[in-house]
This record gives C-alpha cells, sequence and structure tokens, in this order.
C-alpha cells in the first residue's frame, strides 16, 4: 500500500532500531536516563531555548504549555481549525478550566490584526486573555506557512499586551524548511515551542517542549499529572535524536511530491484545489458536486493508494519519508484515473 493517510504512519529507520537497540538507559523520572537527558538538551539547543523536555504526545506538550501559562477561567485564542480546539479532546478545558476563542485566520494563518481583536476586555465581570496558540505549519488548512514577519508582529503586539504565546509546531521543520531558514529563528518569540519528532521526522513515539528553565521546570511537574512520566525512555529518545539531527534534511523532498500529487488533483475537472496552500508536506482537496469523499478513499484504497477522507466532500494526502518518489508519482497517476471517472454523489 502506498500510505498518504498522514506522516505519522513511517516506520523507524534501521539507524532508529539500532539506536533504540543499543540506547543508554536509566529512570527519567528520577532525570537519569542519560539518553533523553541528551535528548532534551540538543532540542533546546536547536531552538536556542535554556531547556527541553521529552513528551510521549504533541497533544500532551501543547497542554502542558497551556495550563503552565494560564489560569482558571481564562481565554485561550487560537486559529478556528487548529489542532488544540479541534483533535486534544477539550483538554484545553477539562484540564487547564480555559476555553477556546476562535479566531479564523487566512489560510490557518493568524496576523497580529485578527488576534488583537479577539482579546477579552479588562472587565472584573468577564474572563480575560490568558493566552496565544499559534500553529505552524497549519494541519487543517493544508499545511500552510506562517511568514517569519507576520510572527514576529504577533511576539511585538503580545509583549506589548503582556501575554504569552506558544506554537503548536508539530510540523515546525517543514515550516522551516518551506521557508529557508533555522527553527531557531523562526520560533525565537515564543514563550514555548512544542514540536513533533514522530510526524514528519519519523520517530516511532514522541515530542518535545522548549523554552526557559523556569517553565520546563514547572512542565514537568504537569507532564506527570498528565501520566507522561516514562521510565527507561531513553529507548524512545534514542530514535529521537536521529529525527532531529538527521530527518530534516530530507524534508524538501516530502515537499516536492506533495506538489506531484497537488498537480495531479489540479489536472482534473472533478475537484478543487488551491495550489498556492500546498507549500509543505499536506495536501488538502474538494471533489465537486458533492462527491463522496469517503466513497473516493475506498476506491483509493482498493487500488492500492491510503488516504483520509477529512470531510464529507474533503480529501487529504500527507507525504513523508516512507512514500518514494516513484510512489507518489504512481499514486498520483491512480488519483488521475479516479478523479476521470463520473464523480461519487
Amino acid at each position: 500500500m502506498i500510505d498518504l493517510r498522514s506522516d505519522t504512519v513511517t516506520k523507524p529507520t534501521e539507524a532508529m532500531r539500532r539506536a533504540m537497540a543499543e540506547a543508554e538507559v536509566g529512570d527519567d523520572v528520577y532525570g537519569e536516563d542519560p539518553t533523553v537527558n541528551r535528548l532534551e538538551q540538543e532540542a533546546a539547543t536547536v531552538f536556542g531555548r535554556e531547556a527541553a523536555i521529552f513528551v510521549p504526545t504533541g497533544s500532551m506538550g501543547n497542554q502542558i504549555a497551556i495550563r503552565l501559562h494560564t489560569q482558571h477561567g481564562q481565554e485561550v485564542i487560537c486559529e478556528s481549525r487548529s489542532h488544540v480546539l479541534d483533535w486534544e479532546m477539550a483538554m484545553m478545558a477539562a484540564f487547564s478550566g480555559c476555553q477556546a476563542r476562535m479566531v479564523e485566520g487566512d489560510s490557518g494563518i493568524l496576523t497580529w490584526d485578527r488576534i488583537s481583536r479577539a482579546f477579552g476586555p479588562k472587565m472584573y465581570f468577564r474572563q480575560t486573555t490568558g493566552l496565544i496558540c499559534m500553529e505552524n505549519t497549519h494541519n487543517m488548512a493544508g499545511g500552510t506557512v506562517t511568514p517569519l514577519d507576520v510572527m514576529q508582529e504577533v511576539w511585538s503586539g503580545a509583549a506589548k499586551a503582556g501575554l504569552p504565546v506558544h506554537l503548536d509546531g508539530a510540523r515546525v521543520f517543514n515550516a522551516a524548511t518551506a521557508l529557508g531558514i533555522d527553527v531557531a529563528t523562526l520560533t525565537e518569540g515564543f514563550d514555548t515551542v512544542m514540536f513533533c519528532l514522530s510526524k514528519g521526522l519519523g520517530a516511532p513515539v514522541g515530542s518535545m517542549l522548549v523554552g526557559s528553565s523556569s517553565a520546563i521546570e514547572k512542565a514537568r511537574s504537569i507532564r506527570k499529572a498528565l501520566g507522561g512520566g516514562m521510565r527507561q525512555a531513553g529507548i524512545l529518545a534514542a530514535a529521537g535524536l536521529i529525527s532531529l539531527n538527521e530527518m530534516p534534511k530530507r524534508l524538501a523532498e516530502d515537499h516536492a511530491n506533495a506538489r506531484l500529487l497537488a498537480k495531479s488533483v489540479a489536472d482534473t475537472a472533478s475537484a478543487i484545489i488551491d495550489l498556492d496552500r500546498v507549500q509543505t508536506n499536506i495536501v488538502i482537496f474538494t471533489l465537486k458536486d458533492d462527491g463522496d469523499a469517503a466513497a473516493f478513499t475506498a476506491a483509493l484504497k482498493a487500488r492500492g493508494v491510503l488516504a483520509s477522507a477529512i470531510g464529507p466532500h474533503t480529501v487529504r494526502f500527507v507525504t513523508h519519508y516512507d512514500v518514494s518518489r516513484k510512489m507518489c508519482e504512481e499514486a498520483a497517476g491512480i488519483v488521475s484515473q479516479l478523479l476521470a471517472q463520473p464523480v461519487m454523489a
């Protein structure tokens, strides 16, 4: 099967498997796992931060950040289709006691102008804004990239307003690759940044949260409260080190493959796709005439291609290192053939 459902489906590389088998380990709850400690130190260095913490999932990393930046009863400003809103099980409310203040971005991109209009007024009888949360790249907008100058304006405005800013950077290395700048520069104004090792970077498990030493010290207690205290986690961190240091170098290949798939969709008359939004490794398109996305993905599966129906009429492809250029070319041909047939309604 050519699996284009997500970049989370990748298998560990042979180098990762060897590193995991040979990893030096200890009890990470006691801070004694040398491989976890090394991963945290190197992640902090890559992002130009004081400290980092290894967490099992990106969702946990985001929710730790929300908890440490906010107080119960506050609002968190986030994009209207953001991961922290739609895909993290309402934990913003359940765990941190906060409600989301949704702001629609332009192709998922939040500007300071839009954010500032969503602030809660400073009145004793109304909840206040506690945190701004951004997402780069933006998953459900199709992997779109927020440019550096847009984020710099947000950082400046938030600082003047006295508000912390967190980045859900699950695929921030994809954003950095697309913009041609390093992740430290791209994220320098955020108070905390979460990034995934297990998405485009290919690790089997794990994400990182980076920030100041004081923030990460608090994050350790919050991670434990969420059940994220792991023991001999160096087995996982060993793969994460390879993801962090080696896998970003090849992300441009995934972006090129996504573009190939997107063009195969754009060349048909049966689907709607905005090629300007295909900036990284995600391709999202809509079937015309209320075409049945579930039926379309079922037809793809029958031809050996796995994809996701993310709405009644909307389909998503995600490229990654387990799908080669040749496989993507084959998938593009199958997609073109199916879209040339009568739309499934």
